[in-house]
């Protein structure tokens, strides 16, 4: 089914069943709706054809920019063209469509770059990225943010600077809390013609952002995942926030990530491309060692002046040769820095789970303490409740471990709740705040407080934190993920930057081990040495993004059907089936992995899509295919 379809096109609608339109056809017995790709004077069928309904759209909402980005995409994932358009082009909302074919045209008024940088010239090469987008060149740049800089004044600086040279620009942050940062700093920067493009807006909101996008009617957008497609006429530059968060990874199919679609999309449009943060990724590093891109970082001397002081736990002061101590979930030297922090303004405290105690053990034998009914992880829910399954909800009250017969838990992870309660029982009378969850802070005051915060919900302080602590830093790093250290480095970095300067008193306290190298990097604040590294190791291994992957999800028999009906690819390697954990009233699955060098991604995404394009035709049941997944084991 993935190829168009031939349609007769009435008189009656001949000049409004363009190329992009939205139209209702017959097909299979049934109305359906589509787009007109192309009109020709002839057609190669040679059996009836139908005839179009209905044109429904009143402006061509998938022009041709977009179908060729689109089409590239389903490419590069062994997609289908239908899956990506969904993705691409939001639902039709006709009261908005009618309020934006109705408002009368648009006129920018000319933009200047203007004198203030806000920011771009600590970092080196910035102020000439920004010169060269201004002056209408489309460089590419990977950029890795001084501590205390404001991101999203940097990134729409950037986007006032493609204004500047006649272009527009499209801007792509993580999530809605991102989105609310930039779009204030887009009312200061470019105080017109930007429009806010997210899932959240809702389907008529969301739409007329789409159309003002489509129509020139906005000139800059900044949106979240599904933003990366908005069709922005002349586009001159295409910048993403944080590429490594996992919200960047689309989560239908073909499942696209923004970064690749990013660089898909600069390259088709001839745009500037834009990847920052406070740290790199791989694949980012990658970019800049392919040549595609070229680095901007802070210079030595800002950083130096304005990132906090960073130590790791239990490797400095009277207990530094203690085990005992540096092994303490909470250091000494780490409360002597909480305790002195707390006096001068707010203290954050960075926890890695949320909720009260997320995860149990036996107290014994220390396995995994597993609910009885559906085998799911057994957790402590809040204070003064008992232990109960997180997937079924089930009370363990018969709990029993089923390797040494123990009846009693301990806690593996301690949640923020239960943080925020011993945090608050050692420091009485000083106001304890918790962000995370579904109750996520954006801001605090200045005042003395503690702030517990789980990964990406720290709230900014004004003029940054005292200081902060960074707690259980294992349990990021012993993830049983690809990713683990660079995420975790990454986490880490994003908290110490929201600290005060060192110059300032400003400290950072690590509780991880000293020797990791995400702790090394971050006590030498050096995104680029740790995103080289990184890049060495998965190259030495053969891991992404120095080879390609395919995750395939299904019945034991039916990925193993998938596997042998591949094509024998040079270099490839099938690693499993390994059985996918049991969840509840979903079918035993088991996962493999299909694996090919680099230099053939677009042979192996060919070949996983033919083989399931053979699989429907034959009404077999569906593996789930997805490539370069985000989670490999």
């Amino acid at each position: 089914m993935d190829r168009p379809f031939d349609y007769l096109v009435p008189a009656s609608m001949e000049h409004t069943a363009e190329p992009g339109r939205l139209v209702r056809v017959p097909f299979a017995g049934t109305d359906a709706e589509g787009y007109v790709l192309e009109r020709l004077a002839s057609t190669d069928h040679t059996g009836r054809m139908a005839r179009l309904r209905r044109v429904v759209s009143g402006l061509p909402v998938l022009p041709g920019a977009t179908l060729e980005l689109c089409r590239q995409v389903a490419a590069e994932y062994g997609g289908t063209l239908s899956d990506v358009v969904r993705l691409a082009v939001p639902g039709r909302h006709a009261g908005a469509e009618e309020k934006v074919l109705r408002a009368a045209p648009v006129r920018h008024d000319p933009v200047a770059l203007g004198p203030d940088l806000l920011g771009w010239e600590h970092h080196r090469a910035g102020p000439a990225f920004l010169a060269h987008v201004r002056d209408g060149s489309s460089p590419r740049a990977v950029a890795t943010f001084a501590p205390g800089s404001d991101p999203f004044a940097l990134l729409a600086l950037a986007a006032r600077a493609a204004l500047a040279s006649g272009r527009t620009a499209l801007l792509v942050v993580p999530d809605h809390r991102d989105l609310d940062r930039l779009g204030a700093a887009l009312e200061r920067v470019v105080p017109e013609g930007h429009v806010r493009l997210e899932a959240d807006l809702g389907p008529a909101a969301r739409y007329r952002s789409f159309l003002q996008a489509l129509t020139g009617r906005a000139r800059v957008v900044a949106g979240t995942r599904a933003a990366v497609f908005a069709p922005l006429p002349n586009l001159g530059l295409v910048a993403v926030l944080e590429d490594g968060d996992d919200s960047h990874a689309e989560q239908r199919a073909p499942y696209p990530h923004v970064r690749e679609v990013a660089v898909l999309r600069a390259e088709q449009a001839g745009a500037a491309a834009l990847f920052a943060g406070w740290t790199r990724t791989a694949e980012t590093q990658l970019l800049l060692e392919s040549g595609w891109a070229r680095p901007v970082l802070a210079t030595r001397d800002t950083v130096r002046a304005r990132a906090p002081r960073i130590a790791v736990a239990g490797t400095s002061g009277p207990d530094a040769q203690d085990p005992l101590a540096a092994a303490a979930r909470l250091p000494s030297d780490g409360w002597r820095v909480l305790r002195d922090a707390v006096r001068r303004g707010p203290v954050l405290v960075q926890v890695p789970r949320t909720g009260y105690v997320p995860t149990l053990a036996c107290q014994t034998c220390r396995e995994p303490a597993r609910c009885t009914s559906c085998h799911g992880p057994l957790a402590v829910p809040d204070a003064g409740e008992r232990a109960a399954c997180r997937w079924c909800g089930r009370p363990a009250t018969d709990w029993t471990c089923g390797h040494c017969g123990d009846s009693r838990f301990r806690a593996v992870v301690t949640g923020a709740r239960r943080t925020a309660e011993e945090l608050g029982r050692a420091f009485p009378g000083v106001d304890v705040r918790t962000s995370g969850g579904s109750h996520v802070l954006d801001v605090v005051p200045g005042g003395p407080s503690l702030v517990i915060a789980t990964p990406g919900a720290e709230p900014v302080a004004p003029g940054g934190y005292a200081a902060a602590m960074l707690l259980d830093g294992w349990a990021l790093l012993a993830r049983p993920d690809l990713r683990a250290a660079e995420e975790a480095y990454r986490r880490w970095t994003a908290a110490a930057a929201l600290v005060q300067p060192a110059s300032a008193g400003g400290a950072v306290v690590l509780v991880a081990d000293p020797q990791a190298a995400p702790a090394q990097a971050l006590v030498r604040w050096d995104p680029a040495g740790f995103a080289e590294r990184e890049l060495a190791q998965r190259r030495e291994l053969d891991l992404p993004p120095a080879a390609r992957f395919a995750g395939l999800i299904g019945p034991a028999a039916d990925v193993e059907e998938f596997v042998a009906a591949l094509p024998a690819l040079p270099g490839v390697r099938v690693l499993g089936p390994l059985p996918v954990p049991d969840r509840p009233g979903q079918a035993p699955a088991v996962r493999s992995v299909v694996r090919v060098p680099r230099e053939r991604s677009a042979e192996l995404a060919t070949a996983v899509k033919t083989v399931t394009a053979g699989r429907s035709v034959r009404k077999l049941p569906l593996v789930r295919v997805r490539v370069d997944p985000l989670q490999i084991g």
